[in-house]
């Protein structure tokens, strides 16, 4: 068994900036996207799908993209699809799945929603940090998250 590495004062005190981060902007922007009458998933699904050709994903990868699980992605394709949002179709190389589509209503949604939303993480984050801090934070987390499980 290894022993514990314990952080240094320094290391918690980053460790605990970034997880105050990923609690409060999230929240915050989910508030406003709400006020736009979406979720976060709503929004992440309705963005993926429209930059997608045909603006259609099949469950199995659009599941791995968004680190759900396809049953988890499928109860909320249902919500949106009993609004109108996307369709589901039979995905004809996987038996158990199913193809997403953006209907032109959830488009329509989306192209609404979209500057308000983008507003919100300019207000709340964007406008914040220089372009040099951008480019770093973009490096640092790219690298982060693109860790092997």
């Amino acid at each position: 068994m290894t022993e514990t590495r314990w952080l240094d004062s320094d290391e918690e005190r980053a460790w605990r900036a970034v997880r105050r981060l990923l609690t409060v902007v999230p929240s915050r922007l989910a508030r406003d996207l709400n006020q736009l009458g979406l979720s976060t998933a709503d929004y992440e699904v309705l963005s993926t799908l429209s930059e997608k050709p045909g603006r259609r994903w099949a469950l199995k990868d659009f599941a791995e993209k968004m680190q759900w699980s396809r049953s988890r992605l499928s109860h909320h394709a249902a919500r949106m699809e009993a609004r109108g949002l996307i369709e589901r179709e039979p995905d004809p190389a996987d038996a158990r799945g199913s193809i997403y589509h953006l209907t032109d209503h959830g488009f329509d949604v989306l192209a609404e929603a979209a500057p308000g939303h983008l507003d919100s993480v300019r207000q709340r984050f964007i406008d914040h940090l220089s372009p040099e801090e951008l480019a770093v934070l973009e490096r640092v987390s790219t690298r982060i998250a693109d860790l092997p499980d």
